[in-house]
């Protein structure tokens, strides 16, 4: 309670901060929805601050020194705009602008040439922003490539997303959960084109508007959306060649008048990749110094599958200050994989005793449907209500068969055996949220909101064995898992600017429901389990400008992990016959305390340290069983101390070469009560990504880009260094209505995983590659007429897609 202690004590401050004179200035004003709003040096035009107009059109710069300025803003398809000087001095600490109008290009979206480029990444006090279509060799990547070479995320093996050395990331999508997580998670990320992709945002201590869920930040990944008024659309067709093929085509159509506005955008993409797994396991004797037998298992899998993703909506503009929103999401995601597996088992002399071949033989189907309704009214310009109506549903089918074949020391079959599994899951979400903000004449912003949702999965695992042509129902693995879950949640955030201060204090409060129950079946009992809880997140956010070229930033807060919800069904999963997964329905949610400091110079150089400390960590665990079978389970390790020091750059060595520079230095240390040498750890690691952005002549453009994980450890795994490197080039064409981009990712196929794990006797070492190295090439065309116009339409967020797999 001492932090909320903290956090009240900081709310009071700025409460009464509201009959302070400001010592610095303010610069606010509206100009049309979305546009990019500078402030710039008048005797340099060096950059101070940079904004972007909100939903009305509105921008505001705050904690200003006394000076002379420049307000220049810009937009895609239309005319600069520069204003005339001005001064801000303790006489006149105030320049408000009235509504600013963009002069429309003279000829149309058909004929624009455009005249701004986003950045490859922006910097800002909250948040990293990565702008995805200024990577060139982000055309016909998927998100999760994307993804991995994004400032301060890595992606393991089995696709789990991590944040400066941390798991445990809240991915959303346009502000809204993706109510996925582990493997299911991974899985959406690499079906959804790089092409959908707008922006990705980087939250490592999300303001408490947020939902509290995520333990290591938020990652919202924003899709495209026409914000211009008129009609109009983009065309993308992709091929992608590794070993096997790779296909990413997208269709955006918008239109929108005074008072409607409709879009359809669909998105289809199909590939064929391989993945190819080493296993080598040593078993040690009771001493755990000498091996006694070794077990080696290769596997080599081939997939092929494709998605299909249809997004609908409609906005109705009710009236000046009224937008009201309906968005209808859907796709189809159907996927084949064909796997062998062949484990070979050797005495102390490497002699061959027997081996066991599996043959696979799988398929599944992924359906999802998601419907939001929404509203947003602004009774005035400092008053501003929206509220969110949200329904996600999604199923899944998995069809899975097993031929398992053992064999002697002299490679003759001694039995075989077939194994049939029937995975059939659903999932439906349902929540409602509403959110208020009052900005007051003296400059406080209070903003307020609840929310409410509840979840309700049904997951069953039909598995059957072949016995003398019939198939006979194996009721040691087979089980019925049902779980309902309620999340209820309240938040307030004050924020206010004093002098050359910044201050914004937060709290939300979360009350947990959760029910889980086992069905039983005729070898096994019924089981339930259920909890409740209640949880404070405050969090804490302090700027200092302390003149135009260093701003200093220190935030903390409180964020809660909770397990994904397969996680918690307490039977065992088939994966093959020498490995398993089991839930845990004791699994507990972990709760991370964070504390950041950062400081940037003239907007081009932020060197930022950060301190996270987790209670009730919870990890995956291996543990051996009899038969030389290995058992995966996710457990809490009780804590885990983590440690940063990021260090980011932008650089423009010429007019015509810009670099982005990431790199972060990471120590943790895990430690549990019981002091298991196995799961006990701490290890330094490193990690950065560069990338380079080279504007040429005659409507050429290349980049050079790459990232690198280091040797990393975290309880029972040690990762080894991994790394690659992308190089592209593009062309406009069509009079600049149309680009072509070519590129190769992962150019000297360096990206496969190595890695140990130690569990009990066990030391497993372990080789991973997938199709990695991808040459692409993408053909963009832009079309339409547009008008001018300040609209934009609302987003959303919640919270629950995020926990949907993990199994």
């Amino acid at each position: 309670m001492k932090v909320v202690r903290q956090v009240l004590i900081i709310a009071m401050l700025l409460a009464s901060a509201t009959g302070m004179a400001q010592q610095s200035g303010m610069v606010k004003g509206s100009t049309a929805e979305g546009a990019t709003v500078s402030l710039l040096k008048a005797k340099d035009s060096s950059l101070v601050k940079l904004d972007v107009a909100t939903k009305s059109g509105q921008f505001r710069f705050e904690a200003l020194a006394f000076g002379d300025y420049l307000l220049r803003i810009s937009a895609v398809g239309y005319r600069p705009y520069t204003s005339e000087p001005f001064s801000l001095t303790a006489e006149h600490s105030e320049q408000a602008f009235p509504s600013i109008a963009l002069t429309r290009t003279e000829a149309e979206l058909g004929g624009v040439t455009v005249t701004a480029k986003k950045p490859m990444i922006e910097q800002r006090a909250d948040r990293t922003m990565v702008n995805v279509d200024a990577g060139i060799s982000n055309a016909g990547a998927t998100a999760m490539e994307v993804l991995e070479k994004s400032p301060g995320v890595a992606v393991d093996r089995d696709g789990n997303i991590s944040l400066k050395g941390r798991q445990g990331v809240m991915v959303m999508i346009d502000g809204k959960p993706s109510y996925l997580s582990g493997p299911d998670l991974a899985s959406l990320l690499n079906s959804m084109s790089a092409n959908q992709l707008d922006q990705i945002e980087i939250m490592t201590n999300p303001p408490a508007k947020y939902d509290a869920a995520g333990n290591s930040g938020i990652i919202n990944i924003k899709t495209k959306k026409n914000k211009q008024r008129g009609w109009n659309g983009n065309l993308s067709l992709g091929y992608g060649q590794g070993r096997y093929w790779k296909t990413n085509n997208s269709l955006n159509l918008n239109y929108r008048n005074e008072k409607f506005n409709a879009f359809v955008n669909y998105s289809q993409n199909s590939n064929k990749g391989f993945n190819e797994l080493l296993i080598k396991r040593t078993y040690l004797d009771d001493s755990r110094k000498f091996p006694v037998e070794y077990f080696d298992q290769p596997t080599h899998l081939v997939s092929q599958g494709s998605n299909n993703t249809l997004k609908v909506g409609m906005d109705y503009y009710a009236g000046k200050n009224t937008t009201i929103g309906v968005v209808g999401t859907g796709f189809i995601s159907p996927r084949k994989f064909d796997a062998t597996s062949t484990g070979y088992k050797r005495d102390i002399d490497s002699t061959l005793e027997y081996s066991v071949k599996t043959v696979s033989d799988n398929s599944n189907k992924w359906k999802n449907g998601t419907l939001n309704l929404n509203l947003r009214h602004q009774f005035s310009k400092e008053k501003e209500l929206s509220a969110d109506l949200d329904y996600v549903h999604y199923n899944m089918v998995n069809n899975q068969l097993f031929n398992n074949y053992t064999y002697d020391g002299n490679d003759a079959l001694t039995s075989s055996e077939q194994l049939r599994g029937d995975l059939p899951a659903t999932i439906s979400i349902y929540a409602a949220k509403s959110d208020y903000t009052h900005i007051f004449s003296s400059g406080l912003k209070l903003e307020s909101g609840l929310k409410t949702s509840f979840v309700e999965t049904d997951n069953r695992a039909d598995y059957f064995n072949l016995n003398s042509g019939l198939w006979e129902a194996d009721y040691e693995k087979t089980n019925h898992f049902r779980y309902r879950e309620n999340i209820n949640a309240a938040y307030a955030t004050a924020t206010r600017a004093i002098g050359k201060w910044n201050l914004q204090g937060g709290l939300r409060f979360e009350n947990t429901y959760y029910r889980g129950k086992q069905l039983g079946n005729p070898a096994k009992p019924d089981s339930s389990f259920s909890k409740s809880y209640n949880n404070l997140f405050p969090t804490v956010y302090i700027t200092y400008n302390a003149d135009s070229s260093n701003v200093f930033t220190i935030n903390a807060g409180r964020r809660i992990d909770r397990p994904a919800y397969q996680q918690l069904n307490p039977f065992l999963f088939y994966i093959n016959q020498k490995t398993y997964q089991e839930g845990n329905p004791y699994l507990q949610p972990q709760f991370t305390y964070t504390f950041e400091a950062s400081h940037t110079y003239k907007g081009w150089l932020t060197t930022s340290v950060s301190y996270a400390d987790t209670k009730q960590s919870f990890n995956q665990l291996f543990r051996p069983a009899p038969g030389n079978i290995t058992i995966l389970k996710e457990g809490n390790l009780a804590r885990a101390k983590t440690v940063n020091l990021t260090i980011t750059t932008q650089l423009n060595p010429t007019s015509w070469w810009s670099a982005n520079i990431s790199a972060t230095g990471t120590y943790q240390e895990v430690r549990v009560p019981e002091r298991e040498s196995d799961f006990n750890s701490e290890a330094f690691s490193v990690s950065g990504n560069i990338n380079n952005q080279f504007k040429l002549k005659k409507g050429w453009a290349a980049e050079l880009s790459g990232n690198y994980n280091g040797l990393n450890r975290e309880s029972q795994f040690i990762i080894h260094p991994f790394g690659q490197v992308t190089a592209g080039v593009s062309k406009q064409i069509l009079k600049s209505k149309g680009s072509l981009k070519f590129s190769v990712r992962d150019i000297f196929f360096t990206q496969g995983i190595t890695g140990d794990i130690k569990y009990g006797e066990v030391r497993e070492h372990f080789v991973q590659n997938r199709d990695s190295r991808v040459a692409n090439i993408t053909f963009t065309y832009r079309f339409g007429k547009n008008f001018s116009d300040n609209r934009r339409r609302n987003n959303t967020t919640s919270e629950e897609q995020r926990r949907v797999g993990g199994n």
